[in-house]
Parts: structure tokens; C-alpha cells; sequence
């Protein structure tokens, strides 16, 4: 059945006021055109019950803006991306806007394939959490003066709006958290990666032995790359058990390595906490589902999704704002996987 569309003369012509005024209200300027609250509630009550459909591609076209954003995250599989992609989205929602979500899957050249199909898609800005050696993509976008957000993950060289975590201190309380309970011998396993985020949990790891007199041991220590994890995970642990000094204890960087290490660990069949304590970044309801619940660092995810969408949104309204530039706290959620070590007598 063919419907006549409807449109902003139908609306008025109901609500007996003129077709601009229609316009002030359904494109939300109503206060700055000083429309009475009364009769904007009516005009989008009429717009709803005709089942008002707005031409956004004649709205864009006048404009020049696409309402839409370009959301690049590092891999939708991880349920802390997942997570993010899902707030940015209903955050865009809210402020009109519609997001176009990619995941880059840590690989550079992912990356710029999506900026570059986003950007022929005509996206009015960007929230990209940023992969290892994507900086000339940054640069490409600053040149072209295309606003964005780099989200999670930042590069401090380079001058760019940003929201992330401050992975230094969260992965200082970590091992602070390990430490006070009474575990001595703590190992990281992190990625091979150079980006800002991971080097600054890797320093913070480290910095909370030296400050509490612990000397660390390079065996401690392992880096592993984004596609040799499962490997390169179960000969960390194996080194790091049979070192001169054996952890007691481990800290994993991200969601996913803690995933992939809690498996290898109960094939080895060592019991957490007793024979070996966790900490893991990244919250996930399998933490809870494990038969020991997992201590997390509990990211501010939902403070990073908004937070990240308002500043491109300023940023889309002021392209020559003061570059915005948040670290947020994580908190430490101590659970059974890190009980204060029992004491042998």
C-alpha cells in the first residue's frame, strides 16, 4: 500500500501553525526560537501520531553534516569495546546523531581502510581507538582538519583531543593491591605493543615493586603479540613458574590475555588464589562466572563513551575549541582471585 509521505506542511496544517515553526521544533531549536512549551509538545505529538519521517538527505545536503560518526574500535569481540561501542552509540542517539561502527582488529592497515570508507561515507568526525602505528593516519586527519576524538588509547606526541584511562595508576594499584596482600613475586603479561596505553600499565606494574622495595626480575615480565597469544601466554607462564624466583601472583593487561592465561592455568591445574593470585584489567561477567571471581580494574566505561561523544560534538560546533585532553581513574575491585596470602606457620 503506497503511503503519501508526510511532511512538515501536513504537520502544520494540523496543528494550525506555520511550516517553519514546524521546523523550529522538529529540529530541536525551538528554545532559541522561543516557541511556547505548549504548542512544541503538540507539534511533535502530531509528528509522531502521522509517523513524521525526516529527509535526512536533504537535511545533509543543505547543511553540508551527515548526523553520522565514524566509531573505530580495536576489536568488537572484546566485550570492553563492545561495551564502549553500545554507550557511543546510544550517547550519539541522544544528540542526533547516527554512528558507524568498525572494528580495526589492532592492525594499522584495518585502520585506514575504515577512515578512508568513513570519509568517502562522509562521517562529520571520529571517535578512533587508535591502533599500534597509526599515527600518520592521526596526522592525515589533523591536516585535513577533520575533527575527532582518539578514545582509550592516545599518542602523547602528537596534539589531539582525547578521553582514556590513566593505565599508569590503575596498574600501580594493582600491584600495590598484590603486594599489601602479601604476595611478593608478581609477573605481567601484556602486549607486544608500543602503544602509550600498555607502556604506561607496563611502567606502572614495575614502579609499584620498586616503590615498595620488591626488585623486579625480567623473568616477570612477558610481552606477547595479538596473534601468537595462545602460544606465546603458555610459555610465559611456563618461564615464569620456573624461574629462580616463581610468581605467586600475576596482573594481565587486558581482558582478552586474562582470558586466554585463566585457561592455561587450569589446564596446568593450579588452583587461584592458592597457588597463583589475579588481577586482571577489563570487567566482564566471566570473571564472576569463574569458580574463584576474578579482582578487576573496573574501567569507567560508561563515563568514557559519553564523555568522548560530547567532545566531538564541541568539537563538530567549535572546530577551533582548546583540545580537550581526560585521564579517568579506574578502581580496583578485590575479590577471591586475591586474598591476602595465607600465612605458613
Amino acid at each position: 500500500m503506497n503511503k503519501k509521505k508526510v511532511s512538515l506542511k501536513d504537520i502544520a496544517e494540523k496543528a494550525q501553525v506555520s511550516t517553519a515553526l514546524v521546523s523550529y521544533v522538529l529540529n530541536g531549536k525551538e528554545k532559541e526560537s522561543r516557541v511556547g512549551h505548549e504548542i512544541a509538545v503538540k507539534i511533535k505529538q502530531i509528528a509522531k501520531e502521522l509517523n513524521y519521517q525526516p529527509n535526512y538527505l536533504a537535511k545533509s545536503l543543505r547543511s553540508g553534516k551527515t548526523q553520522t560518526i565514524g566509531l573505530i574500535i580495536a576489536d568488537i569481540s572484546n566485550p570492553f569495546f563492545a561495551n564502549i561501542a553500545r554507550i557511543v552509540e546510544d550517547e550519539a542517539k541522544k544528540n542526533g546523531y547516527t554512528v558507524i561502527i568498525g572494528s580495526s582488529d589492532e592492525k594499522a592497515e584495518k585502520s585506514w581502510d575504515l577512515i578512508t570508507v568513513f570519509l568517502n561515507r562522509q562521517v562529520d568526525g571520529f571517535i578512533i581507538v587508535s591502533s599500534e602505528n597509526s599515527e600518520e593516519q592521526i596526522e592525515y586527519l589533523i591536516e585535513k582538519n577533520v575533527a575527532f576524538v582518539l578514545l582509550d588509547r592516545h599518542f602523547p606526541d602528537i596534539p589531539t583531543h582525547f578521553v582514556s584511562l590513566n593505565s599508569y595508576k590503575a596498574a600501580f594499584d594493582a600491584g600495590v593491591h598484590l603486594i599489601q596482600s602479601g604476595y611478593k613475586n608478581i609477573g605481567l603479561i601484556a602486549y607486544k605493543s608500543q602503544l602509550f596505553h600498555m607502556q604506561e600499565r607496563i611502567r606502572g606494574y614495575r614502579e609499584s615493586l620498586v616503590e615498595n622495595g620488591i626488585s623486579f626480575h625480567p623473568a616477570w615480565l612477558k610481552e606477547v603479540g595479538f596473534d601468537t597469544i595462545d602460544e606465546e601466554i603458555k610459555v610465559g607462564i611456563d618461564e615464569m613458574l620456573a624461574s629462580a624466583f616463581p610468581v605467586d601472583a600475576l596482573i594481565f593487561a587486558t581482558y582478552r590475555l586474562a582470558i586466554t592465561g585463566l585457561k592455561y592455568i587450569n589446564a596446568l591445574g593450579l588452583k587461584v588464589p592458592d597457588d597463583l593470585a589475579i588481577v586482571s584489567f577489563g570487567q566482564a561477567e566471566v570473571f564472576d562466572l569463574y569458580y574463584c571471581p576474578i579482582t578487576y580494574v573496573l574501567q569507567p566505561m560508561e563515563e568514557l563513551g559519553k564523555t568522548a561523544v560530547e567532545i566531538l560534538i564541541h568539537q563538530l560546533k567549535e572546530p577551533h575549541a582548546e583540545k580537550r585532553q581526560i585521564l579517568m581513574e579506574a578502581q580496583l575491585m578485590a575479590r577471591d582471585s586475591s586474598r591476602p596470602k595465607a600465612v605458613i606457620s
